[in-house]
């Protein structure tokens, strides 16, 4: 080993090596030691406040404001359903709402409170603000309960919307294939396919077919075989004798018995 090897493994062994671990060993402590940040997908903006920072009931307020605010971006900014936001979307006046909610206004209401708690602790949560009945924990908590107010009213909209556009798609087909089923009847096919659903499904489809043909008559088979019925008419048949009309006179024979020729001369 030359002189140049030996100091490049020295360089490495006692520099860069304890280097590093120092370097690793400093941020692992600080990892561990930072306080839990905020961390929520609808309001990236919030992901520097520590959570330690706000009170249990604000943070709740918070939690239901992410869930309702991405449920919401889906439905009023995913106007294609791929599901994903993109550039091949249509921006609405709602989505931009929605976005300047959770950008904007939530993050500064969190922010001024935070202003005040930093100023007094206590003092924010039990001093009256001037002229109001509110304190600023109670401030917050209104903007925050506002907003969820709202985002309610967006998700019943939805939610009628969308049932209003499945009534239209039943009314359709009804009236595309002509064959109108009642509630009861629907209920009933979609319960038959658990068990029996086979011949649920076959009787509905049977009553449905004699509600709009009430004319067609339904042919039920015998289970008398059809040699028997023939054999028993032409015994009757053959049975049968002659009839005399007295009207004119004439003599009717059956038709099924041929008479055979007779075979004796006549007397000459």
């Amino acid at each position: 080993m030359t002189q140049v090897t030996a100091m490049l493994v020295m360089l490495v062994l006692y520099g860069i090596l304890p280097a590093a671990g120092l370097y690793l060993g400093y941020r692992g402590i600080k990892k561990v030691t930072a306080p839990k940040m905020l961390a929520y997908k609808a309001m990236p903006q919030l992901g520097y406040i520590p959570e330690k920072s706000l009170p249990d009931d604000v943070k709740a307020a918070l939690d239901l404001i992410n869930q309702k605010g991405e449920k919401l971006s889906l439905i009023y900014g995913d106007t294609n359903n791929d599901g994903q936001i993109d550039d091949k979307d249509t921006v609405n006046e709602t989505y931009i709402m929605l976005q300047n909610l959770m950008d904007r206004h939530v993050p500064q209401a969190v922010a001024d409170y935070r202003r005040l708690h930093d100023l007094d602790g206590a003092r924010a949560d039990t001093t009256k603000i001037k002229h109001s009945n509110v304190t600023g924990k109670e401030a917050l908590l209104e903007v925050l309960g506002t907003i969820n107010v709202q985002f309610d009213d967006l998700l019943d909209a939805s939610y009628h919307q969308d049932g209003q556009k499945l009534l239209v798609t039943n009314r359709y087909l009804q009236q595309r294939f002509d064959t109108p089923v009642s509630k009861d009847q629907a209920r009933h096919a979609i319960e038959g396919l658990g068990e029996d659903s086979n011949s649920r499904i076959t009787n509905t489809i049977n009553s449905n077919t004699n509600t709009n043909n009430p004319n067609r008559t339904t042919i039920i088979e015998s289970p008398v075989t059809v040699e028997s019925n023939v054999n028993t008419e032409s015994d009757e048949l053959r049975a049968s004798t002659t009839i005399s009309n007295s009207d004119s006179n004439s003599v009717k024979r059956d038709p099924l018995i041929i008479e055979e020729p007779s075979l004796d001369k006549p007397e000459g």
